[in-house]
């Protein structure tokens, strides 16, 4: 099958299946996949019938690759699931291309299973979404931090820590022409009191921080029941476990049996409902501002009119 959908050779991608899979193996299909910004994703299918899925940066040094598959592997082995990694490599001179090599998993996203599964099938997935995320949660540390950057800062206070992850991304869009000026001044006013305003008494969780509708792959088992297969894409931080509910339910990831689900482990406090999810759901419109532009604009303000009368 010919494939024009990326600058990546057939010949480097034959190459990287041979490494996986023996010098004998062959590449009979190449199937483009949804992937990130700076990155080409790519479902790989091997002469023997093995499968992958290869994430690939053309004559680039990526070291994303090495900090996921780090979380992959990490995630895995707490129980997790998530994709085993099969290989990852950083450009060099050898081989200009950074990539990551993962398992093919089974599944369709959240998403399209909403579309296949009845109301107490959901309702099971979102339970058993709940039940992987309390256990992602579980696992606490003493500071504030992203996983596998041991070289960047660590954090006490969990609102320093917040405006370190959102500082230059509020910054850039401060400066954008899209936001109108009111705007800016609302969300910098609730910029300045992120220590007051994101005020809790819990300690650092462990959270993947990213999941979303199609960072979810699920799938009927053996008995017929559908599970949660993998969670994809992981961008782990030690971070307030309220944050990450907080964005899943921006996204309306997760329903009411999720959060019923959820509760039974992980108690969220009073504040929550009331004032810090909508703070928690701002600054994830902010970034999508930065990243996609003018669509998210009138989310945010939405979002930002809701936090002014709660502040």
């Amino acid at each position: 099958m010919a494939f024009q959908e990326t600058d990546i050779s057939w010949r480097i991608l034959r190459r990287i299946v041979r490494e996986w899979r023996g010098p004998a193996a062959e590449l009979d299909e190449v199937k483009p996949l949804v992937g990130g910004c700076i990155n080409t994703t790519l479902a790989l299918h091997a002469s023997d019938g093995a499968r992958a899925v290869l994430k690939i940066t053309a004559h680039r040094v990526n070291r994303q690759f090495l900090r996921e598959a780090h979380q992959l592997r990490m995630l895995r082995e707490l129980g997790l699931p998530a994709p085993k990694v099969l290989a990852v490599h950083i450009a060099d001179l050898e081989e200009p291309n950074s990539y990551l090599l993962m398992e093919f998993v089974e599944g369709v996203n959240l998403a399209a299973a909403r579309q296949l599964c009845g109301p107490a099938e959901f309702d099971a997935i979102q339970e058993h979404l709940a039940e992987l995320v309390s256990a992602l949660h579980a696992h606490t540390a003493p500071t504030y931090r992203r996983e596998g950057d041991d070289d960047r800062e660590q954090f006490d206070a969990w609102p320093d820590f917040y405006r370190h992850v959102y500082e230059p991304i509020w910054r850039d869009v401060e400066r954008s022409p899209q936001i109108p000026g009111k705007l800016k001044k609302q969300i910098a006013r609730v910029h300045e009191r992120l220590d007051r305003l994101l005020a809790h008494d819990d300690c650092p969780r462990l959270t993947h921080w990213d999941i979303w509708s199609s960072n979810i792959l699920v799938r009927p088992d053996s008995a017929g029941r559908w599970r949660v297969a993998a969670l994809l894409d992981p961008n782990c931080k030690y971070a307030h476990a309220e944050a990450e509910l907080a964005y899943m339910e921006l996204f309306h990831t997760v329903t009411p049996a999720f959060l019923r689900a959820y509760r039974h482990t992980h108690h969220l406090g009073d504040g929550y409902h009331k004032l810090r999810k909508h703070i928690y759901q701002l600054y994830p419109l902010i970034n999508h501002v930065h990243l996609f532009g003018h669509d998210y604009v009138r989310p945010l303000a939405a979002v930002v009119e809701r936090v002014a009368r709660l502040v």
